[in-house]
């Protein structure tokens, strides 16, 4: 699996990090960000609804 954020289309919104805490966090401007060595999502079952959750589709989760 591998998981891009849209910084361009990023809002800040935060439901990445509350939905999927152990794989998504926010930088110090409060867009989100990917915690190092999750690029893969960790093993994480929430990821995928951390991406649905996004107001603004900037998560993408891609297989493979």
């Amino acid at each position: 699996m591998r998981i891009d954020i849209d910084t361009a289309l990023c809002i800040g919104a935060g439901q990445c990090a509350l939905t999927a805490p152990e794989v998504f966090t926010q930088d110090d401007d409060g867009f989100g960000e990917l915690l190092p060595g999750r690029e893969d999502g960790g093993g994480s079952g929430l990821v995928r609804e951390a991406a649905r959750a996004c107001p603004v589709s900037a998560i993408s989760v891609v297989e493979g």
